[in-house]
């Protein structure tokens, strides 16, 4: 058994020195792993937000499938443009407005979310034209970079109709504001701004693909294995091991993190005198990991 932690990151190495239930508890928060392909949507993400103001703004949509980091990753890049008091003038400064959306929505509802967020009160019976109006005024007081529209998939449930008006009210809302909108959703997002090309031709799309078993997926494997505050390396990168967790989470990155997390809780929880504490198989199969689909199934 090791004891001087040189497999943990310097974050992991003081989690150490805390109780195991604290342990635990930092386990099970969110952290970010900035993988090649993330950090590649990152740097295009900060290009965008100090893009000057022409008359058609370059936007960008995130694709990719469920659990697979796309609201990680925009949610790290907001957490690093927060929005911050203006010592010049009242208000505040929004470098990035982060919009989740609903499960189904409209456009009405995209302008209700911002006054709402901005906390900026409004009659949810107003006229669509009034309502755009209102938000557009709002936004144009508070210094905005871009805006980042999580799960826009969701506002595509409705009617064609419905999703014609959103498409049109999101392209007015960028020409009026002129700031980078990016949408974050599944391919069902896509295949909705595909049918009107003229505002498909206005959108980036950047895709966050399922892992493949290879180099890569075993670099993240090393990467969540630094920052898992165990007191031992594990030895996920055999072959045996990596084929098992990826064939258990079919290659997604939200998938590969709950299975390790509920696999090192497991090992601290049942950790034996005189045996190393790092995930083995036996913590894999033993930990009760379920996929998130599956869990969805399960309470159908």
């Amino acid at each position: 058994m090791t004891t001087n932690l040189e497999h943990l990151s310097k974050v992991a190495k003081k989690v150490m020195l805390l109780s195991d239930e604290e342990r635990i508890y930092h386990i099970r928060q969110d952290r970010w792993i900035g993988y090649d392909r993330a950090n590649q949507i990152i740097t295009k993400l900060e290009d965008l937000l100090v893009h000057p103001k022409v008359e058609s703004m370059p936007n960008m949509l995130i694709i990719g499938d469920s659990v697979n980091g796309k609201s990680r990753l925009i949610n790290y890049f907001f957490s690093k443009h927060r929005p911050y008091d203006n010592p010049l003038a009242k208000g505040i400064v929004v470098p990035v407005l982060r919009l989740d959306s609903p499960s189904n929505g409209s456009i009405e509802h995209l302008y209700g979310s911002i006054l709402d967020l901005l906390l900026c009160p409004y009659n949810p019976n107003t006229k669509t034209v009034d309502l755009e109006e209102q938000a557009i005024k709002v936004l144009n007081t508070i210094n905005l970079g871009m805006m980042i529209i999580d799960d826009i998939h969701h506002y595509f449930s409705g009617t064609p109709r419905q999703q014609r008006q959103f498409l049109a009210g999101l392209k007015s809302l960028g020409n009026l504001v002129q700031v980078p909108i990016i949408g974050v959703g599944t391919n069902a997002a896509l295949t909705a701004f595909q049918m009107d090309p003229q505002t498909a031709n206005h959108y980036a799309t950047e895709r966050l693909s399922k892992w493949n078993l290879d180099e890569q997926f075993l670099k993240l494997l090393a990467s969540l294995m630094q920052i898992i505050p165990l007191k031992d390396p594990s030895n996920i990168l055999d072959r045996q091991m990596a084929t098992k967790i990826y064939a258990m989470t079919d290659g997604l990155i939200g998938e590969v993190s709950t299975l390790l997390n509920e696999a090192a809780i497991w090992v601290i929880r049942n950790k034996k005198a005189g045996q190393p504490e790092c995930i083995t198989m036996e913590a894999i199969n033993a930990c009760g990991y379920k996929r998130a689909s599956i869990k969805a199934r399960s309470v159908q």
